[in-house]
């Protein structure tokens, strides 16, 4: 569709900075508005129609474009991290910032970030809260190891953090009615971030299986290593799937190796750390599980599989395998563990999407039963996953149901 105008925003808490390009006449249009949304509505519907709106992402959130969005007025949310700026430009101000937008949007070069639903952004702060105490709780926990560690007091009955330990906390004393009150203090601050950590967990597994990221969560729990609080996260930062491919979605998150290739020459580096951090995270905590043996699936990964489909219990069955195949080539090839993990990260967020993508894909949806669940201990099972799909020209442990780009480098 053809938008004569183009308008960018530049959006702060007290203050938006408004600059209109009409691509008739060239004319363009400048002003100063409030925050206010109706404000900025009455402006925008005063230019020469039809009008198409851009703003940066950032701490004002997503609310603005949804008002936009739902009064009829073409609106994206344009990713920072994406915005072209010739590098001899050293004067920043809003109005350059505004019409620098304007002119991008008319030239079609924004990238867009996917605006979210209130409920979805919701779900996203709950997810993204329960990071944030256990960041606290890691914190206070170790306030307390090192000031134990200070007056030579160290724990030497197993496991840290167990029920066990924090009787031995509790019981610890010290002869400075300072330090005792300091040490007191922080324990109870430990106690009352693990109650809120405790709260989060159990409102995350209620909208968990009671939402619409259900399917979802159930499909991507078929894998290792993910998690209620996984699938969760994962479900709700990338909202929609049907954006990605098996191949794109590394990038997105940023784990894909950074390059510098000129001609005959090519140098690939760490990985780019671009895009959902929080997604990246939870991805990379999960990859340290495959590097364990894949034979016969616990008693908890095969509860999870009985409230799967049966696609989902055959291509999770499938990637466990590959993912742990590829740990051990790593292993072998003497790759350092942190880089290898990050690897297989790469490759699982891939298993992820074909998961939790609904659109059709190139691999056909098997009819398994419940007898004939992946893993379940009976001769021929491996025959039964690999022949359907080699009988359809699919490796299921090879293909995310989309053709091969060729494998990144890690090194």
């Amino acid at each position: 569709m053809f938008e004569r105008t183009s308008v960018g925003l530049d959006v702060h808490a007290r203050s938006v900075v408004a600059c209109a390009l009409d691509g008739l006449t060239g004319e363009v249009f400048r002003h100063r508005l409030t925050p206010d949304r109706d404000e900025i509505l009455a402006w925008i519907i005063s230019l020469p129609p039809p009008v198409k709106v851009v703003y940066e992402a950032g701490p004002t959130g997503f609310g603005l474009a949804r008002f936009l969005l739902t009064s009829g007025i073409g609106t994206v949310v344009a990713a920072p991290s994406k915005l072209q700026r010739p590098s001899g430009d050293r004067v920043k101000t809003d109005a350059k910032d505004a019409l620098h937008l304007a002119r991008l949007l008319k030239l079609g070069e924004i990238t867009a970030v996917q605006v979210p639903s209130v409920e979805q952004e919701a779900a996203r702060d709950l997810v993204r809260s329960r990071e944030d105490v256990r960041g606290d709780l890691m914190r206070c926990r170790h306030r307390i190891s090192k000031l134990l560690l200070r007056q030579g007091i160290v724990y030497s009955g197993g496991q840290a953090w167990t029920g066990t330990h924090e009787l031995w906390l509790a019981r610890q004393r010290f002869d400075a009615p300072a330090r005792q009150l300091t040490y007191e203090s922080s324990l109870e601050v430990m106690h009352e971030i693990s109650d809120r950590r405790d709260r989060l967990d159990q409102a995350i597994a209620v909208m968990a299986y009671a939402s619409e990221y259900t399917p979802v969560v159930r499909a991507l729990q078929c894998l290792r290593g993910i998690s209620t609080l996984t699938a969760f996260g994962l479900a709700v930062e990338i909202g929609d799937w049907d954006r990605f491919t098996g191949s794109t979605i590394g990038a997105y998150l940023g784990l894909v190796p950074t390059e510098h290739s000129s001609g005959a020459s090519r140098s690939q580096g760490s990985i780019t750390k671009t895009g959902n951090s929080h997604a990246r995270r939870l991805l990379v905590e999960a990859a340290w599980h495959h590097r364990r043996p894949y034979n016969i699936p616990s008693r908890l990964m095969r509860s999870r599989w009985e409230e799967a489909t049966s696609e989902a219990r055959t291509r999770g069955h499938a990637g466990n395998r590959r993912l742990h195949e590829r740990w051990i080539k790593y292993l072998e090839r003497r790759k350092r563990p942190v880089i290898a993990n990050v690897a297989i990260a790469r490759e699982l967020s891939g298993w992820c999407w074909s998961l939790g993508n609904r659109k059709p894909r190139k691999f056909p949806n098997p009819d398994l039963t419940s007898r004939s669940l992946p893993g379940d201990g009976r001769a021929g099972e491996e025959h039964l996953v690999v022949g359907f799909f080699a009988a359809r020209g699919v490796n299921p442990r090879y293909s995310y149901g989309q053709p091969s780009t060729g494998r990144a480098r890690y090194s």
